[in-house]
C-alpha cells in the first residue's frame, strides 16, 4: 500500500532529528515508499467546501542540517490528494491549534488524520486524564487562591502548572511553608485566562517519570525519564535523562484501562506519563519519546504506528 502523506508540523529547519518523533515517522513512511508532503498549520485554508494547504513535497534523510529536501510549493486538496495527515505541530494548545482541528475535522471522513482532530480537541492532556481520576494523584483545577491554599494545607507539598502547558514549562514545586504560593497564583492568573492545575507533590519523581507509548491502544514500550540535579521536571526537553524500564503491574493496569478508549477515539499515537504508579498526563497533541524508546529497546515504534495507520485505512476500504 503506497500512500500520499501530509505532515502538519512546525518548520522542518528547526527539527533536531536525533530525538524527534515526527521526523522518525517521516523516515519510516519514506522507507515504505510513501510520498511525503510538509506544511505548517498556518498554511491551512478553506474555500468552497475544500480544505487546502500550501505544501512542499519533501525527501528526508538522517543527516542533521541536511535532513530534508523540499520541492516547489503546491496547493493540496487535503481530501482529494492525501491519504493520511499526521497532525504533529507542537503545542501550545491554543486557539490556533483548536482552529486547525476544526478545519481538519471537515475532511476526517475522507482522509485519515492521526491523531483524530475531534478527539485531540476533546482530549487536552491535563483534562482528558480526569476521566481516569482513580489513577491520579490528588488534583485541583482552579483560579481561586482560597481553594489553592486549602489544597496546599491538605497535601503539604504541591506542584503548580498551567493547564495547557507543555514540555515542562512553568512547573513549580511549592514546599510546606507555602512560600510564593500567593505570588504564583497571581502570576498564573495574570498570564493565563484559564484555570491552572495543582497536584499533590509525588516524591517518587526523584526516581523518574515514566513515559509509556501506546499505539492504537496497545503498549509499545516505555522509558523512564529522570529529572536533572535540582529539578523536579523530568521532560527530556527540560534536561531530563532517559533510561530503559519495564511496566509495573500498576502501570499495566492503567494502560489496560486507557487502551480501549484511546483506540475508540482514533488516538493512534499516545504517550502517557506515570510517576510512582500515578497517572499525571495523557499526551495526544504531539507525543514524543519513540526515538529514545527504540534506542533502549531495539524496537521500531514508528513502524508499529504505520502498521496501525495502514490497518485503519484497510478497514476503511472494507
Amino acid at each position: 500500500m503506497t500512500l500520499t502523506v501530509a505532515v502538519q508540523m512546525d518548520p522542518m529547519e528547526s527539527i533536531a532529528i536525533a530525538g524527534d518523533s515526527s521526523f522518525a515517522l517521516m523516515l519510516s513512511a519514506q522507507a515504505r515508499g510513501h510520498r511525503l508532503f510538509h506544511y505548517p498549520p498556518e498554511a491551512l485554508s478553506y474555500e468552497d467546501g475544500k480544505v487546502r494547504a500550501l505544501a512542499h513535497e519533501v525527501t528526508v534523510r538522517g543527516e542533521q542540517g541536511n535532513h530534508f529536501t523540499a520541492g516547489d510549493p503546491v496547493t493540496l486538496d487535503l481530501a482529494g490528494d492525501i491519504d493520511v495527515i499526521l497532525m504533529r505541530q507542537d503545542p501550545p494548545f491554543d486557539i490556533g491549534y483548536i482552529t486547525a482541528t476544526y478545519l481538519l475535522e471537515r475532511i476526517a471522513g475522507e482522509t485519515l488524520i492521526v491523531n483524530d482532530p475531534r478527539s485531540v480537541r476533546d482530549a487536552p492532556e491535563k483534562l482528558f486524564v480526569l476521566d481516569f481520576a482513580r489513577f491520579m494523584p490528588p488534583t485541583l483545577i482552579t483560579r481561586s487562591l482560597d481553594e489553592l491554599k486549602t489544597f496546599h494545607v491538605c497535601h503539604g507539598e504541591i506542584v503548580m502548572k498551567p493547564l495547557h502547558g507543555n514540555a515542562g514549562a512553568a512547573v513549580f514545586r511549592i514546599g510546606r511553608d507555602g512560600s510564593n504560593l500567593a505570588a504564583l497564583a497571581e502570576l498564573f492568573g495574570d498570564v493565563w485566562r484559564e484555570p491552572y492545575i495543582a497536584q499533590a507533590f509525588l516524591p517518587a519523581v526523584a526516581e523518574g517519570d515514566k513515559r509509556i507509548i501506546l499505539v492504537d491502544g496497545k503498549v509499545a514500550g516505555a522509558i523512564n525519564r529522570r529529572p536533572g540535579k535540582g529539578e523536579i521536571r523530568s521532560n527530556l526537553a527540560a534536561g531530563g535523562t532517559a533510561e530503559a524500564t519495564v511496566l509495573s503491574p500498576r502501570e499495566a493496569e492503567i494502560c489496560a484501562a486507557l487502551g480501549p478508549e484511546l483506540a475508540k477515539r482514533g488516538l493512534i499515537f499516545v504517550g502517557i506519563d506515570v510517576i510512582g504508579g500515578m497517572l499525571t498526563e495523557i499526551n495526544v497533541t504531539s507525543p514524543t519519546g519513540i526515538v529514545a524508546l527504540d534506542r533502549f529497546n531495539g524496537s521500531d515504534t514508528a513502524a508499529l504506528i504505520w502498521d496501525a495507520i495502514e490497518a485503519r485505512l484497510h478497514a476503511r476500504q472494507g
